[in-house]
């Protein structure tokens, strides 16, 4: 078992006297040792075909464990955050678009990668995340195909999409991308990592052997950090390089604005400066308090993720005055630049500890890395403030309401907002967890999506219904009181209204 003063100190909030210190240096010392012993032990039960590659993933992972026992505070001091440099993001209008005659040359030296190794469960879906339709019977990866498609098409080039899965969505994943074996879109998968979960107690693994399918509990992908290494592992990094590729374009492949964008790319393949690393943020609201955002440290601009924020300082991170940008996690890095900083050993990301409870109530923790951490690794790297279309996520069923309703229209695999949209903004809305967090619930509660061209704002709590060419504008908030339910007949118009469980409709 190790010392709860050692848990602390590994976690930084402990300070302790110089004996005590000789003692948690012996315990950490101790725990690497077993670890070792005991990740040995696993790599012995693969079958001898597998060992060599569970032994390279399972050695990232003694790396990560190190630097976790090592870390003995913040990886950010706080006072020495600096202000961001006036050039340190550009505003996406200032940025040039390239004339026709050169996209084709440029366009050939992208690489697309989604990051595709989450599943489907926070709504109720199994499998892939990547495969929940969204729009007109159409999935995030069907959309993200056609998109890819229309670019090779209407450019004549061959920009290829790479999807980097996770255990848990690979198998599914490849057998989906067949049936795009006949369109004009090169696919190209791999693996990131497989990292054992470790007893937050003992810190020792609590896998008891290799295979993965037999206890999927006691492993997990360790966030998208493992981009870099895992994408040069898989051999797809060299052979891009080789064939002339400059940059890779990453994002979720759930954000549904994360579309290649032309003139980014022509900011990275024609201006006088070179940028290895660029990240595209937008203007942050209250809705987006949590996301990491840019700042200026040691000299560097480098990604500040709430994981890493003393929690005397919180608030002062989520303040949208303090930090005006956060990451969309749509990052545009150069494929040499990657080769170089694995090849100096130069990637050092902050390590975000995330505490789980099984469902045995264990207690476990993950060692996970952000895709974006790396932006201090790399040479001038830059900020591109976008504009907020670009930042599209499906995280919830709320999500899927906007995209799904007639805010925006399809054009290509690409969600276009509806011009008939007086705001820039899209609607704040919040759907109830009991009835709506579910897709399948959520779907059964609409007879079809509501007009949300004029809606500010959507609350919806309870056992609610929607029948058909129900329109909603401004403030709306509909609240069913336990036990009541509450069902919006087809064609009504609800423009700054509270409907409370007894629908008596009140101006709001």
């Amino acid at each position: 078992m190790i010392s709860t003063s050692l848990w602390e100190t590994v976690k930084g909030h402990s300070r302790t006297g110089s004996g005590a210190k000789a003692f948690i240096e012996a315990t950490k010392r101790d725990a690497l040792l077993h670890l070792e012993n005991e990740l040995g032990r696993l790599v012995s039960t693969a079958p001898e075909s597998a060992q060599e590659r569970v032994r390279t993933e399972l050695n990232g992972f003694t790396d990560l464990f190190k630097r976790f026992l090592e870390e003995s505070g913040p990886s950010v001091d706080w006072e020495r955050i600096e202000k961001l440099p006036h050039d340190a993001v550009r505003d996406y209008a200032s940025l040039n678009t390239p004339t026709a005659d050169v996209l084709h040359q440029m366009l050939n030296k992208l690489v697309v990668v989604k990051l595709n190794g989450g599943l489907g469960t926070s709504m109720g879906c199994y499998g892939p995340k990547s495969v929940i339709t969204v729009r007109n019977d159409l999935t995030f990866l069907d959309l993200t195909v056609q998109q890819i498609e229309h670019l090779n098409k209407t450019y004549k080039v061959s920009v290829p999409l790479v999807l980097m899965n996770s255990f848990n969505t690979n198998e599914d994943t490849e057998q989906v991308i067949r049936k795009y074996r006949n369109l004009n879109v090169e696919i190209h998968t791999f693996n990131q990592s497989c990292h054992p979960r470790i007893n937050k107690d003992s810190l020792m693994p609590i896998a008891k052997n290799s295979d993965i399918n037999k206890n999927m509990e006691a492993w997990y992908p360790p966030g998208h950090g493992d981009f870099y290494q895992s994408f040069y592992n898989s051999g797809l990094l060299t052979k891009f390089v080789q064939e002339g590729r400059d940059y890779c374009f990453i994002s979720n492949i759930d954000n549904l604005g994360a579309t290649v964008d032309i003139n980014i790319l022509n900011l990275l393949l024609n201006s006088e400066k070179e940028h290895q690393f660029v990240m595209e943020v937008t203007d942050k609201t209250r809705a987006d308090v949590k996301g990491g955002t840019l700042i200026q440290y040691e000299n560097r601009l480098r990604l500040l993720e709430i994981a890493q924020v003393p929690k005397e300082h919180v608030e002062e991170f989520k303040s949208v005055k303090t930090f005006k940008f956060f990451n969309t996690n749509n990052l545009w890095v150069k494929l040499p630049a990657i080769e170089r900083v694995l090849r100096e050993d130069a990637l050092q990301l902050e390590i975000i500890v995330n505490g789980k409870s099984l469902s045995n109530g264990l207690n476990v923790i993950q060692l996970e890395t952000a895709v974006g951490a790396a932006m201090k690794c790399f040479k001038g790297a830059l900020g591109v403030n976008v504009p907020r279309a670009r930042f599209l996520p499906v995280k919830k069923t709320s999500d899927l309401l906007l995209v799904m309703s007639n805010l925006y229209s399809l054009k290509n695999g690409s969600l276009v907002m509806s011009p008939q949209r007086m705001f820039p903004t899209t609607p704040l809305v919040k759907l109830g967890d009991n009835h709506f967090s579910k897709v399948k619930e959520f779907l059964q509660r609409f007879a079809n999506i509501p007009d949300l061209l004029e809606l500010d704002h959507l609350t919806v709590s309870g056992d609610v219904t929607f029948g058909r060419g129900v329109s909603l504008k401004g403030t709306v908030i509909i609240i069913a009181n336990h036990g009541d339910r509450i069902d919006i007949p087809s064609g009504a118009i609800l423009e700054n209204k509270i409907v409370s469980g007894n629908m008596r409709i009140l101006d709001h």
